[in-house]
């Protein structure tokens, strides 16, 4: 957390500031955990301020701003990964003290005056790349088909000879980029496969539910903002719960019956992750 959805509401918020110029470049002091920064944060402020934005992208969990050439120069990718508790922001911040960078925007009339990233736990990273660099750590060789886009054939390619359970496979970024834990449930409970079932013992059929599954259920998660679960960390940009977490069905609902069958939701552990899934729905079933 967060994953796709989040990742993909806080590329479409910070659309606002495409066209803006940077002004300055903050990383504030702190007592809190320090983040992973790279190149070091002086050096980062100094190569991108004065540059302009000219578009925000995604890249699997990733929030990519695109930093337009200066001076006839090359373009740079200020790449940001929020991972357990990131949030990028153009509203005030949670608390002062988790606040990570702020990149403060030439004003303009009735924009916003800055965008900044705030992460309590700090295991988010701040990176700067250029061409080379974003693509040998968001490439082909580290990410697979985003998972709005993603095909049966290119799932059944990457995953069908796997020996891993498909819940534990889905996770993986190089076969497809954006599922997390949350979505991996939902989507395995929607196509009613166990989630502890080897990759190699799926049909294509169950990969065609599979990928299907993962777009409609992604697109839906974005288009309600992604989901705020537990203490409600996640927010989009103008600092909004998202409402996905009102439809899951499975994912953090242990003990509870599921809304299908009325069967009680299980949680058990695979790859030191939690797994939710309703032993009948999602029942094993003979080969």
């Amino acid at each position: 957390m967060p994953e796709l959805p989040e990742v993909e509401t806080m590329r479409r918020g910070l659309a606002r500031v495409v066209g803006r110029r940077i002004a300055a470049v903050e990383f504030p002091r702190s007592r809190v955990r320090p983040l992973s920064v790279t190149p070091p944060p002086r050096m980062l402020a100094a190569r991108i301020a004065g540059r302009s934005i000219a578009a925000v992208h995604r890249r699997g969990k990733r929030v990519v701003v695109e930093l337009a050439a200066a001076g006839g120069g090359d373009p740079l990718w200020l790449t940001i990964e929020p991972r357990m508790t990131g949030l990028m922001l153009l509203a005030e911040p949670p608390s002062a003290e988790h606040v990570r960078l702020i990149v403060r925007l030439v004003p303009r009339r009735g924009g916003p005056p800055w965008f900044l990233f705030w992460d309590r736990r700090g295991l988010g990273t701040i990176r700067l790349f250029d061409a080379r660099g974003l693509a040998a750590a968001c490439g082909p060789a580290k990410l697979g088909p985003d998972g709005l886009t993603v095909s049966a054939v290119e799932l059944a390619a990457a995953l069908s000879p796997s020996r891993r359970a498909v819940k534990v496979a889905l996770l993986d970024q190089r076969a497809v980029a954006g599922i997390g834990n949350i979505y991996a449930a939902e989507i395995l409970f929607r196509c009613g496969i166990d989630p502890r079932t080897p990759c190699r013992r799926l049909r294509a059929a169950q990969w065609d539910e599979i990928a299907a599954a993962t777009r409609t259920i992604l697109a839906e998660a974005v288009r309600l903002e992604g989901s705020s679960i537990g203490d409600e960390t996640y927010r989009t940009v103008e600092a909004r719960v998202g409402r996905y977490q009102k439809r899951h069905r499975v994912y953090g609902r242990a003990g509870e019956p599921c809304g299908a069958c009325g069967t009680t939701i299980v949680r058990i552990v695979q790859a030191q992750r939690a797994t939710f899934y309703c032993p009948w729905c999602q029942r094993r079933r003979p080969r």
